[in-house]
């Protein structure tokens, strides 16, 4: 049976996950950067995957990719699978499915799984890593046929890592 302060951690945990996604898609960069440890590591598995550790790190990476306010993006998850490990450490599965506006009249619709870890630190949970699994990606533009939007995602997605100012860890190392 699982206690009470158990429950409650778990509320509290989710809690934190529905602001991740609130301010993410309000782009209230200070209140989102808030809910990650300093040491913060993001991981976005699959075709070109990019990994990013520390928490200004990643809130530059995400703003300066996706935080003009013309990207509209919205961030939904659901079906939590989330278990405490300690009195100061979690575990987390949350299915996503996101819509984010890549360029005028081009959007693209994701599936997939966030895994996540947490620790509790001054009575707050933050998170410490996150890994962006996706199943699905669907790219809708009313102008271009679905093989050519897809080719239009992927070098969509190449040109913003590419005029991205913050570079990656496997783009670092190849720098130096």
């Amino acid at each position: 049976m699982v206690d009470v302060a158990t429950l409650a951690d778990i509320e509290a945990i989710k809690q934190l996950k529905a602001r991740y996604c609130r301010y993410l898609d309000a782009k209230d960069w200070t209140a989102w950067r808030n809910l990650l440890a300093d040491d913060f590591e993001s991981e976005i598995a699959g075709a070109g995957g990019r990994q990013t550790v520390g928490a200004d790190a990643f809130v530059a990476y995400t703003r300066a990719t996706i935080g003009r306010p013309s990207q509209v993006t919205v961030h939904h998850v659901h079906a939590p699978e989330i278990t405490v490990t300690s009195a100061f450490t979690a575990t987390g599965v949350w299915a996503l499915n996101d819509v984010v506006r890549l360029v005028p009249a081009v959007t693209l619709h994701g599936y997939g799984h966030y895994h996540e870890t947490y620790i509790k630190g001054d009575g707050q949970w933050r998170i410490t890593s996150s890994r962006l699994t996706r199943l699905r990606e669907d790219v809708a533009t009313p102008l271009v046929p679905g093989a050519l939007a897809t080719r239009l995602r992927v070098a969509a997605a190449r040109l913003a890592r590419r005029t991205s100012p913050i570079k990656d860890q496997a783009q670092q190392k190849r720098l130096t």
